[in-house]
């Protein structure tokens, strides 16, 4: 098992003068419960280099066994602070590619033409594409092989606009992710606010949020099989 983890280089948290990245969490987790299984995980960002982690799931609250695990993890650490280009990777080399979230996604991946590109090549092949909590926000942009959004009839799940205003920055991001899936066409779904929850349709998986991280991961590795 041959898999891509795609991270954001986005730091900034809009205006507010406050940092963002990645969800400490929704990349622990995925990446013990598949390397454990004997994957070989590659880490690429779109500008290389470190990728930033959000403060706020560093934080003793945010705690988990996995993040425990990923700050004793040299190892890993070097690998978070020295990514791959995205640019670089070809979706030929790997068996599936995993996007973790935290907010910075909406800012970057979002938008980014290799990031679209790479997931477009991934579903034309048939492998499996997994995202949770803010990550599904690279998805905006992608289209099926038909020219309509990939997520169009799909059944998907993603960070949700009650939880997005439980965090307060509902007025701080660029977009919400449940609107935008809704407005992509998407058959959109969810439980309650912080609630593990996570969907699979055909190729695409998707988690609601932090807590469904491990969800996520199952669903991928039972693709893999």
């Amino acid at each position: 098992m041959n898999i891509l983890f795609v991270l954001t280089s986005h730091d900034k948290l809009g205006d507010t003068g406050k940092k963002t990245g990645f969800w400490v969490e929704e990349f622990a987790n995925p990446y013990y419960t598949l390397l454990d299984k004997g994957a070989k995980i590659t880490i690429a960002t779109p500008k290389g280099g470190a990728a930033p982690i959000d403060p706020s799931s560093d934080s003793p609250d945010a705690a988990t066994a996995d993040t425990e695990r990923y700050n004793k993890d040299t190892a890993t650490k070097a690998l978070i602070a020295n990514t791959h280009k995205l640019s670089d990777m070809n979706a030929d080399d790997f068996d599936a590619v995993f996007y973790p979230g935290g907010h910075g996604p909406l800012w970057d991946l979002a938008n980014d033409a290799t990031s679209i590109a790479l997931i477009e090549k991934f579903n034309t092949q048939e492998k499996p594409v997994a995202f949770v909590c803010h990550a599904p926000a690279a998805l905006k942009d992608v289209k099926s092989t038909d020219g309509e959004p990939l997520v169009k009839g799909k059944k998907v799940t993603g960070f949700t606009n009650s939880e997005e205003d439980a965090v307060g920055l509902t007025d701080v991001v660029p977009f919400l992710v449940e609107d935008m899936l809704s407005e992509n066409g998407a058959i959109y779904s969810k439980k309650e606010d912080w609630a593990a929850y996570a969907i699979k349709d055909g190729n695409l998986i998707t988690g609601q949020n932090p807590a469904s991280s491990e969800l996520v991961a199952e669903k991928l590795l039972e693709s893999l099989k």
